[in-house]
């Protein structure tokens, strides 16, 4: 997978990421990190409705968690392994998984886009959700934690879009499309220290 040209960082699934999963957090995460990498390989050929379904049911079988109960950090974005290993987290490490293994999967990074919104309902609250754009123009698909179905950005009215960003850069949401480029590369420091601590978990 050819995703090391935008800076990110590819998984590499072999015993000794196993082994780690279990040797840092149980049994089960071994299990899970296992479930992961069959998530991948079932639905890699896949149509893309399919695998964008699959990856978030996956992740949303997940607990929420905010940061400070899990790391008593105000904000801390968890690598994927580190989610699966808690079997836990906050929406930031819902979406990052997400995004992540959708890449593994074969979906386009110029296709997906992590979103800061401000969720509405139940209460007005600062939050993240996973955008896929079909066009560059299109009117993205939501994947969320809250609302777990997949539906186009122009039905989730209870979302207002603030901006997204990807490995290639970062944009300015404009209503529900995809907004105005402001920023190129992956340059956000929490973007860049989450991707320093994936390439030394999946040495």
């Amino acid at each position: 997978m050819l995703i090391a040209q935008y800076g990110l960082s590819k998984i590499n699934f072999n015993e000794k990421l196993f082994e780690a999963m279990k040797s840092k957090y149980g049994d089960d995460a071994e299990g899970r990190a296992r479930e992961w990498q069959a998530l991948i390989n079932e639905h890699m050929n896949e149509e893309l409705e399919e695998q964008l379904f699959a990856v978030n049911k996956f992740f949303n079988q997940h607990e929420f968690v905010n940061d400070v109960s899990q790391w008593g950090a105000s904000d801390y974005w968890a690598t994927p392994t580190e989610f699966i290993g808690h079997n836990a987290g906050d929406c930031e490490d819902f979406v990052i998984a997400k995004y992540f293994t959708l890449l593994e999967m074969g979906v386009s990074n110029d296709k997906l886009r992590l979103m800061y919104v401000t969720a509405t309902r139940p209460t007005r609250q600062a939050h993240m959700v996973l955008a896929y754009y079909e066009q560059p123009n299109s009117v993205p698909l939501v994947l969320d934690n809250i609302n777990r179905r997949i539906l186009p950005a122009s039905k989730r009215r209870d979302l207002i879009p603030i901006f997204s960003f990807n490995g290639d850069g970062l944009w300015l949401a404009k209503s529900q499309g995809r907004g105005r480029k402001v920023q190129k590369g992956g340059q956000n420091s929490m973007w860049v220290d989450l991707n320093k601590r994936m390439q030394e978990e999946l040495k």
